[in-house]
């Protein structure tokens, strides 16, 4: 699906869509017509993808990171973030009145509008920690079909959030010219670089050895999120001109990226939440609902304050889907600029998504 994916983007109708969204689309196809493994029969090897090679795929990103780049990116990107993270919360409770999903999911609704606000602020890290804290793992049938229902909104936001600069820019220009425009007419490309045997090498050595590192930091030091570490010691060892200039260490990480999302596609189960029924259509009514609201949110806010709906887009995908798809944007919109930014919004919404998501457990 990779391969067909990266060819397809060659075409002229692909140009349109990216790598990025075709591999979503191609995967979620096979997986629902049961050609490949979905969320329900999941393999070993989806949760290696996820354990192992998105880390990395942010890891190699890195390697090209400039630092100087990213100071104007940096402030914009946070203030966006928390736009996006207010605007989940807002959408939870808003859905909340609206759907009123108590009367269909029971005493257990104001729980999961909370993981939904966690999961929507910062990832799945805190989707985990609302439903552990609760025992709601326990309900077997529910917690999976909330797990389902946040599957296919994940990979539906992956690619509205893809079509925004292009829908926003026909009816509400942009305030900012994109920077990363000027910049890179004068910049080496690192997708047009071909690999080498020593630079593979390389490249394998410090990713695995980095990897391990962060792990071990991280099993002394559990506070600290092993991916945040790895991050660190990639913007590292991308300032060394020894490093930056080993070649592939860009398209090894994209590739790995679009493994990720392949995966992302894989997981959009859409007959999960049919078996479900009436429980599973009123998640995903809820859900939807908070989704979109969030959207319409975070553009009007947004779209206000700092005009750059690349940035809009991707702050949003950092909400809903976290850092690596933010980064899988980023690099669709050849904004390498925002690519460390991403990373750090990411790391900011795994550290207030579980606060947001009691928050709304308590009020609801």
């Amino acid at each position: 699906m990779i391969l067909l994916a990266i060819y397809a983007a060659k075409t002229k109708w692909g140009k349109q869509l990216g790598a990025a969204l075709l591999a979503i689309l191609f995967t979620a196809v096979v997986a629902n017509l049961k050609i490949i493994p979905s969320a329900s029969n999941s393999i070993e090897l989806y949760s290696g993808i996820f354990t192992y090679l998105a880390p990395l795929s942010i890891f190699y990103l890195l390697l090209n990171v400039n630092l100087r780049s990213i100071k104007q990116a940096g402030l914009p990107m946070i203030g966006l973030f928390l736009i996006g993270s207010a605007a989940t919360t807002l959408g939870i409770l808003a859905s909340w009145y609206i759907i009123q999903p108590e009367r269909v999911l029971g005493n257990d609704a104001n729980i999961i509008a909370g993981m939904l606000t966690g999961t929507y602020t910062g990832g799945s890290v805190n989707f985990n920690a609302v439903a552990l804290e609760y025992n709601f793992q326990e309900n077997g049938i529910l917690y999976a079909g909330t797990i389902a229902v946040d599957n296919v909104l994940t990979t539906l936001w992956i690619l509205v959030t893809l079509a925004i600069p292009t829908l926003m820019n026909r009816i509400w220009k942009e305030k900012i010219k994109n920077t990363s425009t000027a910049e890179t007419q004068h910049t080496k490309h690192p997708e047009d670089e071909a690999i080498d045997l020593q630079s593979l090498a390389w490249l394998a050595f410090l990713g695995v050895g980095s990897f391990f590192i962060s792990e071990k930091i991280s099993e002394y030091i559990p506070e600290i999120p092993s991916i945040l570490t790895l991050s660190t010691i990639g913007i590292i060892l991308a300032q060394f001109k020894f490093v930056a200039n080993l070649k592939g260490s860009h398209n090894l990480g994209w590739y790995m990226v679009l493994l990720f999302l392949a995966v992302i596609g894989a997981y959009c189960e859409i007959g999960a939440v049919e078996q479900l029924k009436e429980v599973g259509w009123t998640l995903f009514l809820f859900t939807a609902l908070a989704v979109l609201i969030h959207g319409v949110v975070t553009i009007l806010i947004g779209g206000l304050v700092y005009r750059d709906w690349d940035m809009i887009a991707i702050t949003s995908q950092a909400n809903i889907g976290g850092g690596t798809t933010a980064i899988a944007l980023a690099e669709t919109f050849h904004r390498k600029e925002l690519i460390l930014p991403a990373i750090l919004v990411g790391t900011l919404g795994n550290a207030i998504g579980s606060y947001l998501g009691f928050l709304v457990v308590y009020l609801l």
